[in-house]
């Protein structure tokens, strides 16, 4: 398979000394581990050393966009869907932690899929006969994280996804309420929602806010209002902290009643961080 191939080319290209050099060492350290069955101190420090050699390579990979780029070309060829969210791949591409919270499942993922497939099966053939010959161990174990990729990327995205949607309302930080002062107040005047968002606000959601302590109720409505959490705290005599405890707790009463189909959220009402996905969200 193409894709295959750039996998071996990319990581061959990158290993010192010679492959055919490489192949061979690697078919008799393979040699060496079949007598221990794969197993103990002998095939921990053989998978040490491999981890510690591929995983620059994988974090290398992921940062340009080309692991990505190469696992949609793999799946593509094999006929399965596999779409990865711009904001994700953006996010992968700049963030290290991001890029560590994926590769750390991969790597644990591909570490049994390939000392199953590659060595206990003997997947891995020293003497492959294809066009373009044998590949060493490195990149037959990189070939398996891009392999493993795939289905590590479909739960990291959902568990993001559903974490924006547990933060639709308002993530309580200052720099939300100055950057969208009036959270609410927009989707209450007439014209900027439909009739049945409308309906569902003018009539559930006071509810619900009429069920909340006073104070609750007043820090909500000067939200409303476009006043900042320090504004607020200024003018009802509460602590900031105080403030984003109040709008933290009807916000969790929102939930809750969305839960219990009381009161749908709308689209419009959600956090910066969730407009953005407007597209439909997945990883297939």
């Amino acid at each position: 398979m193409r894709a295959t191939y750039e996998i071996t080319e990319t990581i061959e290209a990158d290993l010192p000394g010679n492959r055919a050099a490489r192949i061979q060492r690697d078919a008799v350290q393979v040699r060496e581990l079949t007598e221990v069955g794969f197993e103990g101190p002998a095939y921990e420090l053989f998978e040490d050393q491999l981890l510690s050699a591929t995983w620059p390579m994988l974090r290398g990979m992921l940062c340009e966009g080309k692991l990505i780029r190469i696992a949609q070309k793999w799946c593509k060829e094999l006929g399965r869907p596999f779409w990865v969210h711009p904001d994700d791949f953006a996010l992968l591409r700049s963030s290290s932690d991001a890029r560590d919270e994926v590769l750390v499942e991969v790597v644990l993922r591909a570490r049994k899929s390939f000392k199953r497939k590659a060595l206990v099966e003997g997947g891995w053939n020293p003497d492959y006969k294809g066009s373009r010959g044998p590949s060493c161990l490195t990149s037959f174990f990189v070939n398996q994280c891009i392999w493993e990729f795939r289905r590590v990327y479909m739960v990291w995205a959902k568990d993001r996804f559903e974490w924006a949607e547990q933060h639709v309302l308002y993530d309580g930080s200052e720099e939300a309420a100055h950057g969208n002062p009036r959270l609410f107040a927009p989707l209450l005047e007439a014209g900027h929602i439909s009739e049945p968002e409308a309906a569902v606000l003018s009539t559930n959601f006071h509810d619900i806010l009429d069920e909340q302590p006073v104070l609750t109720q007043a820090v909500v409505h000067l939200t409303i209002e476009g006043y900042m959490d320090s504004e607020i705290a200024e003018e009802l005599h509460l602590t900031h902290a105080a403030v984003r405890m109040r709008k933290t707790r009807f916000r969790n009463a929102l939930y809750g009643a969305a839960r219990e189909r009381r009161i749908w959220i709308p689209e419009q009402l959600h956090t910066k961080a969730g407009i953005r996905r407007r597209s439909p969200r997945g990883a297939a």
